[in-house]
């Protein structure tokens, strides 16, 4: 799909879309080209999946000097080592497993750094919880600010995401959504979904959706459920059930947040 240059964007913002649209997908995979005022090469955040003719229409913004990642999911990631292939752009990510050409520019878990490329002044932000190596980006331009909030799937432009159990965490995803409320009016850029927004307020509104979750697993649990599937029936009774399996993932994460013995379907 072809950049979309909406008018709530930042001014060094173009959203391109890739066309992979599902119910974990929303609208597909959200594609960020991010070019300051002045620069002549851009940066990529999640070229999305391996899909030729979104990887060349992505690459048309370019020359593309960086590849970030927010996480490592395949609707994310499975893109950028052909997109690394066709602009040389060395691919940085949480985990060393996705980096590419990357080491000076790797990504410390645990470590907010903040960083200068085309133009622009990117802080990255550890935000684990949807994964553990899932990263936020907060990104401003140098003259002109427009500052905004990259966050993946860490929270999406609709709807709630999914804590995926094991390798995501409750207790770390509901600190880095305290830590992304905390960064206030941000334009949010999420990995799915429609851009544009205030990020801290969507955080807020996250960590009451999570609290009313918990409440709700609680309980559930004390009404004898007693499998993580018993639990998604009973909570996600207004839940598409193709999304069960998701929702499920989610339930363990709560389960295991609060001390109740994981047990599957």
């Amino acid at each position: 799909m072809r950049g979309l240059d909406l008018p709530w964007l930042p001014r060094w913002c173009t959203l391109v879309r890739a066309d992979n649209p599902s119910p974990m997908t929303l609208e597909g995979t959200n594609t960020y080209v991010l070019r300051g005022d002045g620069a002549t090469a851009a940066m990529v955040v999640d070229p999305g999946p391996l899909d030729e003719g979104h990887l060349e229409a992505v690459a048309a913004h370019g020359p593309v000097e960086r590849v970030l990642l927010t996480h490592g999911h395949p609707d994310h990631s499975d893109g950028a080592r052909r997109l690394h292939e066709m602009t040389g752009a060395p691919v940085v990510a949480a985990d060393p497993a996705f980096c590419i050409d990357a080491v000076p520019w790797r990504l410390l878990r645990g470590d907010a750094r903040n960083e200068t490329a085309a133009g622009l002044r990117i802080r990255v932000l550890p935000t684990p919880g949807h994964t553990s190596d899932s990263v936020s980006f907060v990104v401003e331009d140098e003259d002109h600010g427009e500052p905004g909030l990259l966050t993946g799937d860490t929270i999406l432009g609709r709807g709630t995401t999914v804590v995926a159990h094991p390798d995501g965490r409750l207790g770390d995803y509901l600190t880095s959504l305290e830590t992304l409320r905390d960064l206030g009016a941000l334009t949010l850029l999420p990995g799915h979904g429609p851009a544009g927004g205030e990020a801290g307020e969507r955080a807020a509104a996250y960590l009451v959706h999570r609290a009313r979750r918990l409440d709700q697993v609680r309980a559930a649990v004390a009404a004898g459920a007693t499998t993580a599937h018993d639990v998604v029936r009973r909570v996600y009774a207004d839940v598409d059930p193709s999304l069960w399996p998701a929702a499920e993932l989610s339930v363990l994460a709560q389960l295991d947040y609060l001390g109740v013995s994981r047990r599957g379907g």
